[in-house]
């Protein structure tokens, strides 16, 4: 098959970091054939050559081989050109730099390489707070080394909970809150997590249908598959370490651990602010493709119609049909984990066929409730029944390639067609 050498733009895209959503996000970027030339930072050598790097990029043990992801079975090596001074190849007719001196990223070149934007994908680098003279690196240190725009590949974590966001940072979901960015405004932008991606294409449906005030609660467990931060094998933890399940074996285990899933979604659907919710991870041993469980209560209403199965899935179904991006998609299949991983931009995917609801009548002693002797006189009855209907959802996402890097990859498009 012949190789398409045109690009969309001679903007050129800084990526740190190659490691999972590095080397993936690459992959994206090669296919959508956007950007003029790709500049990845490893901040060190690899290998003992620049075909060491090629043998890592075009293979990979999820999503198979570079080309065939790129042209399909009838696709051939597409890397190729090698110059190994300049530290360059082309992959499917794109430039391809890597660099290899500088860990920090004030230190990175971008400057002298021409790259405005960065996708800043090690997980390192989270707090929009910190200046760029911090000892390690920040992500403000990628605006001191030359670059206009950073793009955080995870959630920020602001480790003095006394300061608050910056006004030149912001997080956004594809889809979900995207038009809030400001391109005169904002330099630094999270893209948030897999998993608060997932979240926020599953709420916001339900939000808009019910309002927040007739959520009453709200959690949910994440199913989620191994990431590259687990151990393969037990090892000793770390001086310090509280948690000792983060060192036990992946492969051997199903690992409870934690999300900040529920802190971010607020960010990015302020309604939730409204809304008691909790959010839990547990890790299995899979490579990718994870799940939502979504638990929801909401206050029915005694004369309409109860919350049914068939009501929840109506409005999945019909967000789904509107939503002009195909981000969310439904299913009334029996599907599997390994059927959504590689599906492109699926923020998620509701397996309707396991949508379940149940309504029952809680009981509610008002002389226990604080304050309610404010409004006695007109209460009749001290106890009281209020019907509330309880709805599981189930949301798949390929927390790689299929969501999280497809949809990275739509934001980071997204914000190059606004350079000012």
């Amino acid at each position: 098959m012949g190789k398409d050498t045109s690009v969309q733009s001679s903007l050129k895209l800084g990526v740190n970091g190659f490691g999972r959503i590095g080397k993936l996000t690459v992959w994206h970027h090669i296919a959508r054939r956007y950007f003029g030339e790709i500049v990845v930072n490893i901040g060190r050598p690899s290998g003992t050559s620049l075909g060491d790097i090629a043998h890592y990029l075009e293979r990979d043990s999820t999503y198979g081989w570079l080309h065939g992801y790129l042209h399909g079975c009838q696709g051939s090596l597409v890397i190729d050109s090698f110059d190994e001074s300049e530290g360059t190849m082309l992959v499917n007719g794109v430039l391809i730099r890597f660099l290899r001196t500088a860990r920090n990223p004030k230190d990175i070149r971008w400057k002298d390489n021409g790259v405005r934007l960065v996708v800043d994908t090690t997980g390192q680098f989270l707090d929009p707070t910190v200046g760029p003279e911090k000892t390690g690196g920040s992500l403000r240190g990628h605006i001191e080394s030359g670059a206009e725009k950073v793009i955080a590949s995870a959630p920020f974590k602001i480790k003095d909970n006394g300061k608050p966001m910056p006004d030149d940072a912001v997080t956004t979901v594809m889809g979900i809150n995207d038009s809030v960015y400001n391109p005169r405004r904002h330099k630094i932008i999270s893209n948030a997590s897999c998993t608060t991606t997932c979240l926020a294409h599953m709420m916001k449906p339900l939000i808009n249908v019910f309002g927040p005030k007739k959520i009453l609660s709200a959690s949910m467990s994440t199913i989620h598959a191994a990431t590259g931060s687990q151990a393969v094998l037990d090892r000793l933890p770390k001086s310090g370490a509280t948690d000792l399940r983060k060192t036990r074996s992946i492969m051997n285990n199903i690992i409870l651990t934690t999300t900040g899933a529920a802190k971010a979604l607020s960010l990015v659907i302020p309604e939730m602010e409204q809304i008691g919710f909790i959010a839990e991870s547990v890790r299995i041993p899979t490579s990718t493709g994870s799940l939502i469980i979504l638990v929801v209560n909401f206050q029915d209403d005694i004369s309409g119609e109860s919350i049914r199965r068939e009501m929840i899935n109506q409005v999945y179904i019909q967000a789904a049909e509107h939503d002009p991006r195909g981000y969310l998609h439904f299913s009334d299949k029996q599907n599997v984990s390994g059927d959504v991983v590689g599906l492109p931009r699926a923020a998620t995917i509701i397996e309707g066929h396991e949508t379940h609801t149940r309504t029952a009548e809680v009981t509610i002693d008002l002389t226990k409730v604080p304050g309610i002797e404010k409004c006695s006189a007109t209460v009749r009855d001290s106890i009281i029944r209020v019907p509330i209907t309880q709805a599981v959802i189930y949301g798949w996402y390929d927390n790689e390639m299929g969501s999280y890097v497809n949809m990275l990859g739509d934001r980071t498009v997204s914000i190059a067609e606004q350079f000012i």
